[in-house]
């Protein structure tokens, strides 16, 4: 007679804590924010409070500024996350060579990545500023008219956040790609040499296959955040000049946190979500993550 194998307890009982706090952490609020795109909430207004279906998200579909948002966010992705991961990409070759003063350069290189983003804000709000920043000086020169900010100008905003953001990001693709590095064979490269390959050979036959799961995770983790990026653009310019630089996520603080619209934020979210889930997803589909380097 055959008895049945029990299965220990133990192991089920360890990991509970950690399924709780996932489950009290990130399911319960994906579903409250699920829940609430359904509905008509504003607590300024709870009249109106009720179901409301598809209803915001048929509302989302007409509105200009969800459109100018996203279409604002995807050119801000693109550019920042490209943009740093090349920059990044160059310094950290750089300070992967061997050269006297190595240990200050990468200090340097770093120190950006150790700054709040609240912190970075105040740093080159100081530096547009039309009376205390480089302006002024550049206008003295003739560059420029005096009294005038980048991040108050339609036709510079742009390029003002982007090299704010340049400036605090390109150290997380240098550390990320750094790190990397160092675990790249030295024999290959000395083979490379006896075979007689020149630096970009090396760089492209060697370097990059090597560096491609690093790149591939650093630049998706950067787009995320990116997309997310609130700290830096609310407090550098609040999404303006006439909504210029307002992403999806500030556009859903507004609406939230200022309009009171807790349910069409919700709806907004929700998108936002989606949005990011399936460029997640297809991003590591085509570049092959994890898989076979040759």
């Amino acid at each position: 007679m055959t008895t049945a194998v029990r299965r220990p307890r133990t192991p089920y009982l360890l990991i509970a804590p950690a399924v709780l706090l996932m489950l009290g952490f990130l399911v319960y609020p994906m579903c409250s924010v699920l829940y609430y795109s359904l509905q008509n909430y504003n607590v300024t207004q709870p009249w109106d409070n009720g179901f409301a279906g598809l209803g915001n998200f048929e509302r989302l579909l007409h509105d200009h500024l969800f459109w100018q948002s996203l279409g604002f966010s995807a050119k801000w992705v693109a550019a920042t996350v490209s943009l740093q991961l090349l920059l990044g990409l160059g310094l950290a070759l750089i300070v992967n060579e061997t050269f006297a003063g190595r240990a200050m350069a990468r200090a340097a290189v770093f120190s950006p990545w150790a700054v709040s983003g609240v912190l970075t804000t105040g740093i080159w709000i100081l530096l547009y500023s039309p009376t205390t920043g480089v302006t002024r000086y550049l206008a003295e020169f003739g560059i420029g008219a005096h009294g005038t900010s980048p991040i108050a100008d339609p036709g510079t905003v742009f390029g003002a956040v982007v090299l704010t953001e340049l400036w605090r990001g390109v150290p997380f693709f240098a550390i990320m790609l750094l790190a990397d590095l160092q675990s790249c064979s030295k024999e290959l490269y000395e083979a490379a040499n006896v075979d007689g390959a020149t630096r970009w050979q090396r760089f492209r036959h060697i370097t990059l296959p090597h560096l491609r799961d690093a790149i591939v995770l650093s630049t998706l983790l950067r787009a995320v955040w990116e997309f997310n990026n609130v700290d830096l653009l609310y407090t550098l310019t609040g999404g303006g000049p006439a909504d210029q630089t307002t992403t999806l996520p500030l556009y859903v603080a507004h609406k939230a946190a200022v309009a009171h619209e807790f349910g069409y934020g919700s709806a907004l979210t929700t998108v936002g979500f989606l949005i990011l889930l399936f460029f997640s997803l297809a991003y590591l589909r085509l570049s092959k993550f994890g898989g076979d380097r040759a």
